[in-house]
């Protein structure tokens, strides 16, 4: 049972779980510093010195934190646009390595009446010109 455990920690998707989770917790911790060094006192300052997270209404006597939502909005956003950047940048790396040959063509231009024809074509069946190449 041991081995069992052994080979799914090393040779399943756990390692790769790990590493993500990890990678994760660390674009959180950059957002997280981004939105409140940079962000919520841009907003504060906007809003005449607010915080954003503080930021509430009272109605019947419920208070409505409507600032913890647009900070958490706020995040979610700025993680949301990080992880499409890295997913396309992660895309076109994979697209570069694995790019496909273009195909062969199967056509080519007559030289005389400039119709497109079969690539192995040694007469236009348009102008009917003898084609030497």
């Amino acid at each position: 049972m041991l081995k069992e455990f052994k080979k799914f920690i090393t040779e399943g998707n756990v390692m790769d779980l790990t590493v993500a989770v990890i990678m994760g917790a660390a674009v959180k911790e950059m957002v997280d510093g981004l939105i409140n060094g940079l962000i919520a006192p841009l907003i504060g300052a906007a809003t005449a010195g607010v915080n954003m997270k503080e930021m509430a209404v009272t109605i019947a006597g419920v208070k409505l934190q409507y600032g913890l939502f647009l900070d958490a909005l706020v995040k979610f956003i700025i993680i949301a646009f990080v992880v499409f950047i890295m997913v396309k940048a992660i895309n076109k790396g994979r697209d570069a390595l694995h790019k496909e040959p273009a195909p062969e063509p199967t056509t080519k231009t007559c030289p005389y009446c400039k119709s497109e024809i079969d690539i192995t074509a040694t007469r236009c069946p348009h102008c009917t010109s003898e084609l030497t190449e």
